[in-house]
């Protein structure tokens, strides 16, 4: 009887704490503001240089992370730009603590190492339900999320303490589903800006200046075919056996086949049409051809991309404002866009809109990399129909140098620049090239960018 008194007991005591846990947990929005926490002293430890991390409440349901690191050099006058990973549903996080950020995660997953070469960024957790960023899914396309992120930043630039940048050069840097998000994203500032001119609504100005796409997917009906290719004459080995890929290939240009129908989608532009030419080129082009190499770095074998057990420390998110539980990738969000189709949408002309709207383009692929190949993205580059277009096909490849150290080969016209880097897989700004130092080569892309200038060597 005393046992299961004790028992009795243990029981209502637990629930009482995870009562209290619950509550203790419970998160107050503020819908249209932000919530951050500044200087938290974790990954930029350069003396002087400010941070802030926290949300942005969409609605009292949808709160979209965020965290922003003030440039190291020339604060008060520096441009702002935003990092955005891909998926969809990827979180900034992985360029944060992965690529490009003021430090670097070490192998052990908890160690963080200070970055020399980062960029000062605005990383963003993008759609809602990505990463840190938690509360109602209800994005399933990419100008849904645009409309998202206009939100994110219009409440942003409306806080006090970052008001000040929402008159300075703007910037969007964007990955993989970038191919996606950026043309769409910058399109739709362009849009929101002439509303605001023409006083349709009354809202804060976004100075677009640089648009930037590393590995992405733009065009499938240009891109899909250039995976054969890449499959048999990438700059390492092949990929698959000759028997695949003349199966892939009678898949990809059969009636019916990949190629019909992301042509029938993007003439219909149906969710339904789109999302079966996803899964159907998916499963019978894109997957097969990469055989057991990895996706993202074709000199490796096929491994598993993990998350940090650090991004769910409860001190580490209690240091930096995060709640909820962080994941790499939402499956979640994933099959909401899958669900449309959505990246089987050709961007290509929201692209050759943003150039000829005379935004600064950088266009960048990493040898290495399968997903996003270089083959495939220089085809969709010279495709590009845009007052730049003959100029760009005039030029011919120029070796792009970094303190004499050729790093890839580039070609640049107007407003657009294209660099394709040698040994670099997806995520380009992670690696090396000979003496250089990891992340080197890569700040320099983006400062020259960032400075409005074209690529040139140094």
């Amino acid at each position: 009887m005393r046992a299961v008194f004790l028992i009795v007991l243990s029981l209502f005591i637990s629930l009482v704490l995870a009562g209290n846990k619950g509550k203790a947990e419970q998160v107050v929005s503020t819908p249209g503001r932000l919530r951050y926490v500044e200087n938290s002293g974790i990954c930029e430890t350069t003396p002087g240089v400010y941070q802030a991390s926290g949300y942005a409440d969409l609605t009292s349901a949808q709160s979209m992370w965020f965290w922003f690191f003030a440039a190291r050099n020339n604060p008060d006058t520096a441009p702002l730009s935003i990092w955005l990973n891909g998926g969809p549903g990827a979180s900034s996080m992985i360029g944060l603590f992965e690529t490009l950020g003021p430090c670097r995660l070490q192998k052990d997953g908890t160690t963080l190492k200070r970055n020399k070469y980062s960029w000062n960024e605005l990383f963003i957790d993008q759609p809602v339900g990505t990463g840190y960023s938690h509360g109602e899914t209800t994005v399933r396309t990419t100008k849904e999320a645009a409309a998202a992120l206009w939100k994110m930043l219009q409440i942003f630039f409306a806080d006090d303490k970052f008001s000040r940048y929402a008159t300075r050069h703007f910037a969007i840097w964007t990955s993989s589903y970038g191919g996606h998000y950026g043309p769409i994203f910058a399109s739709y500032i362009l849009d929101r800006n002439a509303d605001i001119d023409n006083g349709r609504i009354n809202e804060i100005k976004i100075n677009l200046k640089v648009l930037s796409i590393t590995s992405g997917m733009v065009d499938p009906y240009i891109q899909y075919p250039e995976y054969v290719e890449y499959a048999k004459s990438n700059p390492y080995h092949p990929l698959a056996s000759e028997g695949i890929i003349r199966c892939v290939e009678r898949f990809l240009h059969r009636p019916k086949g990949c190629m019909d129908q992301i042509r029938r989608c993007n003439s219909k532009l149906d969710n339904t049409i789109c999302s079966k030419a996803q899964a159907f080129c998916n499963h019978y082009v894109l997957n097969p051809l990469v055989g057991d190499y990895d996706f993202y770095d074709v000199r490796l074998k096929d491994t598993p991309h993990e998350g940090s057990a650090l991004f769910n420390d409860l001190d580490f998110k209690a240091r930096i404002g995060a709640e909820g539980h962080w994941e790499r990738t939402s499956d979640q969000i994933f099959q909401n866009f899958e669900s449309t189709g959505d990246w089987m949408k050709a961007t290509r002309q929201d692209l050759e809109k943003v150039i000829n709207a005379g935004v600064r383009t950088l266009i960048l692929a990493g040898d290495a990399d399968y997903m996003c190949n270089y083959m495939g993205i220089e085809a969709m580059v010279d495709a590009l129909n845009t007052e730049f277009t003959s100029e760009y096909r005039q030029q011919g490849w120029m070796r792009w140098r970094v303190s004499g150290i050729t790093v890839g080969q580039y070609k640049t016209a107007g407003k657009l620049s294209y660099l394709r880097v040698y040994g670099a897989g997806h995520s380009i700004p992670a690696y090396k090239t000979g003496a250089l130092k990891r992340g080197e080569a890569a700040l320099i892309y983006f400062t020259q960018t960032m400075r409005g200038l074209p690529i040139h060597s140094v």
